[in-house]
């Protein structure tokens, strides 16, 4: 595991705390936004298909902070967009900090070594760079030539200025398990600490809706990946059970309140990655939102999705209740044969809708709001 030993004992004593109080529903890691302006232009990505106004929007640091005050996860991602186009990025992190939370800072590093002098190393604050892959595949997913060596000089930046840097690295089905697991041993001799892996999820509004991953060839791709793995040292960011999941031999349903989000807009349900809607504060997004209605086999957007935001949380709460498990996962990996645990059934899911136009009216109309009062 890539997660220092303090931070896996904090975050293990927030769970048991939970647990022993009864919580139904808690969260893990509050994902924020501060902005969803990007200088990338992913082909993947649905996250920045809006229009000039709301890319323009910027949490203040105010907000921000009120934010991570109002949601008790022990864990604060900041994302985007491109984080560091903020330009009180640096006074968000260190409010952070303050509050006693472990910070990851997900950076495309175009501006990293540009803006490395605002930060300072500390062990609860990593840069978590998105690489998805060797140069070749890692230019072709962001639609850009040269981003990858970019990213490689401001890691091995960081690096050497102290901080903590994991990689971010999605895959999608041109993945090829071979060149993945050389990347991965490429990073680790650059210096980063951990990966934390994702199949990529299909966002509607994708320019490229043709290279997401099905559930059967997300399994496929990860147990290849892992049989490549075995004695290579590599380090995760996840929970052994998480990747075990990857690898089709867990049964989970998702746990979106695991890693609640806020945006610009305000606290955005179901969860990170589906926005279809919003609530104007964390209680609200926890009280009112209906649960139960998405996920996959509940609603039809849900059914591929594997992602970290949506099960690790899951995997978590199951690493609870069956440590020895988790522990033998850990120690030998995860099977990477034999049959795949139950998928959950599709019959039952409704429908995807498209809210896109709603939502962004619902969206702008709250940032109209927030600007108003702050006048």
């Amino acid at each position: 595991m890539a997660v220092p030993l303090k931070q896996t004992l904090r975050i293990g004593a927030y769970v048991v705390r939970q647990h022993l109080s009864g919580a139904r529903r808690y969260p893990l890691v509050l994902m924020m936004e501060p902005l969803l302006r990007c200088n990338l232009a992913c082909a993947g990505c649905g996250k920045i298909d809006y229009p000039d106004d709301v890319l323009n929007a910027r949490l203040s640091v105010k907000d921000a902070l009120d934010s991570v005050d109002q949601c008790p996860a022990p864990v604060v991602v900041l994302a985007g967009g491109e984080p560091l186009l903020h330009r009180e990025i640096d006074r968000i992190v260190r409010g952070t900090l303050a509050r006693g939370k472990f910070v990851y800072l997900c950076t495309n590093a175009l501006l990293l070594e540009k803006k490395l002098d605002l930060f300072e190393p500390n062990p609860a604050f990593t840069f978590t760079v998105h690489l998805d892959g060797d140069r070749d595949d890692h230019d072709r997913a962001v639609s850009r030539a040269g981003t990858f060596d970019q990213a490689v000089s401001a890691i091995r930046a960081a690096r050497a200025r102290g901080f903590r840097v994991n990689i971010n690295c999605t895959l999608f089905n041109t993945a090829d398990p071979e060149r993945v697991a050389a990347f991965f041993d490429f990073a680790h001799q650059a210096g980063v600490e951990g990966i934390t892996l994702s199949p990529g999820y299909a966002y509607e509004r994708a320019p490229d809706g043709q290279h997401f991953l099905t559930r059967r060839a997300t399994k496929d791709l990860f147990r290849a990946l892992f049989q490549r793995g075995r004695g290579r040292g590599w380090k995760f960011t996840q929970s052994s059970l998480f990747l075990d999941f990857l690898c089709g031999n867990q049964t989970y349903a998702c746990t979106p309140w695991g890693n609640p989000t806020r945006t610009v807009f305000g606290w955005q349900r179901p969860c990170y990655l589906l926005g279809e809607g919003y609530a104007r504060t964390y209680q609200e997004l926890m009280d009112e939102t209906d649960w139960d209605s998405y996920g996959t086999g509940r609603y039809e957007k849900c059914a591929d999705c594997m992602v970290h935001s949506g099960y690790e949380a899951t995997a978590v709460t199951d690493t609870l209740d069956h440590p020895l498990k988790a522990a033998r996962v850990a120690l030998f990996g995860p099977r990477t044969s034999g049959p795949f645990a139950p998928d959950l059934p599709l019959d039952g899911q409704r429908p995807a809708v498209d809210r896109y136009d709603e939502v962004l009216a619902e969206g702008r109309a709250a940032l109209a709001a927030a600007a108003e009062q702050a006048e």
